[in-house]
């Protein structure tokens, strides 16, 4: 009886996160459309012209496409924990958001997760899932809203920076407050335990503030510097191709 009451708290707990997490993916979703009313009463470019719908729908779905399959090359970093991998599946989002706007960023961002958990499954109950769209999302719409104001290299570098920097935050105040405890819980671990993955790869990391501040920041500045690098790389050169 102890097991079925454990087993229904942790169900409880997380469909309230997978609850919340809906409203925020809505909010952001809502935060994104608003920064394309503003683009557009700014500098008068349309994201949703009804001859470009079509189009637009197609490139977005082969951007979340692109994205998913990015999602399985996955690569350990030296000094975070290993269980802390970093893939390339933010660049499609990030082109995408650049080219058609932030809203068709958050899409293409919930596509890309919707078809990791189909194909794939959870192993965290939803918990990392959810957790890489949110973080995702906090990354690629600054950045893109920043961008398409002013379309030019600076403005693409400052916003790249401005989502990085948001990235860097968010991560820092979901794994601390949120992430670590709730793996702990879900593995059955103590955070101690995950403190201590921490610490073999850096002495310095001896509690949770340490751990997100030497591990979690770190990754998520590098994770977001990469993709900025390569999107910066790609990003002219596929926008070409899809307009052609």
């Amino acid at each position: 009886m102890m097991n079925l009451g454990k087993l229904f708290e942790q169900v409880k707990d997380n469909v309230i996160f997978i609850l919340i997490s809906i409203i925020i993916m809505v909010a952001v979703y809502a935060i994104a459309k608003l920064s394309e009313k503003l683009i557009e009463k700014k500098t008068g470019v349309k994201f949703n012209q009804a001859k470009t719908r079509i189009n637009r729908m197609t490139v977005i779905a082969m951007l979340s496409a692109l994205a998913f399959i990015l999602m399985f090359f996955e690569f350990p970093i030296p000094f975070v924990p290993d269980f802390y991998k970093i893939d390339a599946s933010e660049i499609p989002v990030l082109i995408g958001a650049f080219m058609f706007g932030p809203a068709a960023g958050v899409v293409i961002e919930g596509v890309k997760v919707l078809l990791h958990l189909v194909i794939k499954g959870t192993t965290t109950v939803f918990v990392g899932d959810f957790a890489n769209f949110i973080l995702g999302c906090f990354y690629v719409v600054p950045a893109a809203t920043i961008y398409l104001f002013k379309k030019t290299k600076k403005s693409a570098i400052i916003g790249m920076i401005v989502g990085t920097a948001v990235l860097v935050i968010a991560g820092c105040l979901l794994n601390a407050f949120y992430l670590l405890p709730k793996y702990a819980e879900l593995y059955g671990i103590p955070m101690e335990y995950l403190i201590a993955a921490g610490t073999a790869v850096n002495s310095n990391i001896t509690n949770v503030f340490s751990f997100v501040a030497l591990a979690v920041a770190p990754f998520n500045i590098l994770k977001g510097t990469l993709v900025a690098i390569a999107t910066g790389v790609l990003y002219k050169y596929v926008s070409k191709i899809i307009k052609n």
